[in-house]
Formats: structure tokens, sequence, C-alpha cells
């Protein structure tokens, strides 16, 4: 009896056992079950709690907090006394919350159904980084950039230096300001950021932008270093008359700074009639004709033959094909803006050069200004003339305390 009672016991405690199994086991797959369209509790997209929500719920919630406040978020920018400013709309900033969303909602799914209880159950937690993306090439920011320039910065002055009787005038440089643009979108890209609610500030860097021509160095202009005159009144017609005059005026005053280069036709242009300038007689070639500008060409040789006697040789130059009237063999240096003709030479002294034009009573001449210390050395032109009087070599010779330092070719000319 006993014994028949005790295997009655054990099939009833079985059976409580399956039950309850099965109860417990039915109440963890219904909790489970539960979760299969929504996420896990402890799953948190950054400072948010998705815990229980569907996928469209999280989005929603998502995008009211992070979204939607990243769009009306601004980058300030200061400069100066202005400010300005663009929103992270403008720079196409986003949060990828889909990708969040997906991974809030994967997060356990694919554990087994005892971990699936146990993290429904007791969640630990599980934090999701809300991935965030802008244009840093957005024209948007090109744009505010150029617009914070045009209002901020300002092109320094240079000095201007006039002769004044026996003397020079000068006129102060003047500082100018500017942005510096590479630092500045550095700034900005460097100043986005993912945080909420709280706006991104810059201020831009106004730099001090110097005159390549102060007062100072032009002060360091003080004497006469070389001049050369030929003579036009009795070869021209009114006309090249005007055109020697109208070149003159154009180019006296003009100030070639250490290491720069003058160019003849980068100073006068085009020889237009709105300029001025008339038609006159033109070497063309082996013969003469009409042209615009006629004349000028003795313009640059004057000036040619002023810059070699004060010992500044030419970068480009180009003789004529027929020799000119107004200077010797060889001393020539023909201009033409469209046929690319130039005159030139490089400022290769320690101070700068003023170039002074008068052009009257028949007369041209170009006087050379520089800085007294440079006379320490004197510059003379010698012809070597070939037996056909048609060629000839021109030399220039540097000398120094009465000798002779120096004997440079400047050119071998055939005509």
């Amino acid at each position: 009896m006993k014994k028949k009672n005790a295997i009655i016991l054990g099939i009833v405690c079985f059976i409580a056992i399956i039950f309850l199994m099965g109860f417990f086991g039915y109440k963890a797959y219904s909790k489970i079950k539960s979760y299969d369209n929504s996420i896990y509790p402890g799953v948190r997209v950054d400072e948010q709690d998705l815990s229980g929500k569907t996928k469209m719920e999280a989005t929603k919630v998502l995008e009211d907090k992070y979204e939607n406040s990243l769009q009306n978020k601004k980058i300030n920018i200061k400069a100066g006394n202005k400010n300005y400013s663009i929103t992270y709309a403008q720079i196409a900033a986003k949060y990828d919350i889909n990708k969040a969303v997906n991974e809030a909602y994967n997060y356990g799914k694919d554990e087994s159904f005892f971990n699936k209880y146990n993290m429904i159950k007791k969640p630990t937690g599980r934090v999701i980084k809300l991935s965030f993306t802008y244009d840093s090439k957005s024209k948007a920011i090109d744009d505010l950039i150029k617009n914070i320039e045009n209002n901020v910065n300002k092109q320094p002055k240079n000095a201007q230096i006039y002769r004044n009787g026996t003397g020079f005038s000068i006129v102060p440089d003047q500082d100018g300001y500017g942005i510096n643009e590479k630092e500045l979108k550095s700034g900005i890209l460097s100043s986005i950021n993912d945080v909420v609610g709280q706006d991104s500030n810059v201020e831009a860097k106004i730099e001090t932008v110097k005159a390549k021509i102060t007062k100072e160095k032009l002060e360091s202009i003080n004497t006469l270093i070389s001049t050369y005159s030929t003579s036009f009144g009795a070869i021209s017609s009114p006309e090249r008359v005007t055109n020697i005059q109208l070149a003159t005026r154009t180019i006296s005053g003009t100030v070639i700074m250490p290491g720069d280069t003058f160019s003849f036709n980068g100073i006068l242009g085009r020889r237009t009639a709105e300029k001025g300038y008339e038609a006159a007689p033109v070497d063309i070639g082996k013969t003469t004709g009409m042209g615009l500008g006629g004349g000028i060409c003795q313009v640059s040789s004057t000036l040619y033959n002023a810059a070699l006697l004060g010992g500044i040789k030419p970068t480009v130059r180009i003789h004529h094909t027929i020799p000119s009237v107004y200077v010797p063999l060889g001393h020539d240096a023909t201009v033409d803006y469209d046929g690319k003709l130039d005159y030139q030479f490089k400022n290769t002294f320690d101070y700068p050069i003023y170039v002074e034009g008068i052009s009257a009573n028949g007369t041209e001449t170009f006087n050379i200004y520089s800085n007294e210390s440079l006379k320490s050395k004197t510059y003379k032109v010698v012809d070597q003339p070939y037996n056909d009087g048609k060629s000839v070599k021109i030399y220039l010779q540097t000398y120094q305390n009465g000798n002779m330092i120096a004997n440079d070719l400047i050119s071998n000319d055939s005509y």
C-alpha cells in the first residue's frame, strides 16, 4: 500500500513539475513573443530609452529628439564686430536614425530562448551610438566664408612716390585686413559636432595685411643712377608725338620693387584709340606702315638704354628688323602688344627703382632713380660693330673704383 501511494505521489509531483514547467515556459514564451516586434528592455540610443518601442515608434522618438533639433542648430562665426551663421541643415547634417533603430531592434533577437528571456527579465542595458554625418565640402560653407571676406577684408594700400622738384614726395602705405580662408574653414569644420541643442561657435581671426610697397622702402630712393635721351621732334608727325607722349606719361612714375619685373606691354596694355593712341608710321618687317601707337618703340628704346646705363640688363628684348633712326645700331628695343614683342627687365638690386619719363620739346628722356649706394658702380655701353654695317655686338662694362670688374655681352644683333 505504501509503495502504491509513493508511486502515486511521484506521478502527481511529476505532473505538477511538468505543469509548472509548461506554465512558466508558456509565460516566458509569451514574454519573448511580446517583444517580437519591439525593442528589448534596457536598449538606448545615446540618452534615449527605446525599451518596448516598435521600429516606427523608435524612429519617431529619435527624429523628434535629435533630427529635428539638429536642422535648426547653427554654426555661429564672429568676425570683428559682425556675426554670421549657417544652419546644420545647410551643410546636410544628419543622424543615421534608421541604422540606429535597426541595431536597437535586432539586439538580442538572434540569442537562444533562455538568453532572450533573461535579457527581457533582467536587462543589463545596451547603448547604441547615433552616427552623425555632414557634407564637409558644402558650398554653403564656402559661400559663407566668401561673404565674410567680402565684408571684412580690406586691401592694403601701397605707398606712392612722386617727383617733387628736385626730390620726392611719398604718400604713406596703409595696412589692410584679411580673413585666413583656410584657417577659418578648418575652424568651422572642427566646430561641427552632434551635441543636441548646442550651437557651434567659431571666432574668425582677422590678420593685418602689410602693403608690399611701404614708405620705408620708398625712402631708399634718393638719387639718379642713370639717364638717356633721344630726339623725336624732326622725325615725328603730330600723331607720332601724341603716341610717344602718351606712352611716356603712362610709364613715368612706375616703381619696380626688388625682385619684381618691369614689362613694357604690361604697363601700357593694348594700344587703342579709346586710350588716345593714333595711327602713325610703324616698322613692319622690312617695310614701314601705319598702325595705332606708331612711334612708341622710341619710348621703349630710350628706356632700354637708360636702364643699361644703370646696370639693369634686359630679360626680354627684341631688336627691329631694320635699323632705327633715333638710336645707334643695336640700341633699339621693339615692342608690339598684339605681336607679343615686349621689353622687360628684373630689378636685381636691393632697393626699389623709380622710372621717370619726360617727353617735351622734341626730346624723349628717361631717368632711373634708386639708392645712392648703387653709385659705387658705374656702367658703360660699348658697341662692337661688324664690317658689314648691319650687325653689332653690345657689351655692358661694369666699373668699380676705376677698375672694370665685368664685361657682359648684352646682344648680338643683325639687321
